[in-house]
């Protein structure tokens, strides 16, 4: 039987929740489909959960670092400005 991959489907919650949704959908579809005798079936989904954790993951590091290149650049030009103020 493949695995659950339930781990990959709490990440999805952790770190984009919209894909949880589906990612506990098809890793709770696994056992369903495996016992029912659809193996095919249960190793698609147990892949697709996989693919959705690895999925949010991906996507929680892409804003973490726009977020902090946002942070960065904004700071840089809040500096930049001050420094060329004249208090005359």
């Amino acid at each position: 039987m493949p695995a659950t991959n339930v781990g990959w489907a709490v990440a999805a919650v952790i770190f984009f929740w919209p894909l949880a949704f589906a990612a506990f959908t098809h890793s709770s579809n696994v056992i369903r489909l495996w016992l029912s005798g659809d193996h095919i079936a249960a190793e698609d989904a147990s892949r697709r959960a996989k693919t959705l954790g690895k999925v949010a993951l991906a996507i929680w590091a892409v804003l973490t670092v726009a977020v902090i290149v946002f942070y960065a650049v904004m700071i840089s030009t809040a500096l930049s400005s001050a420094s060329s103020y004249s208090y005359y």
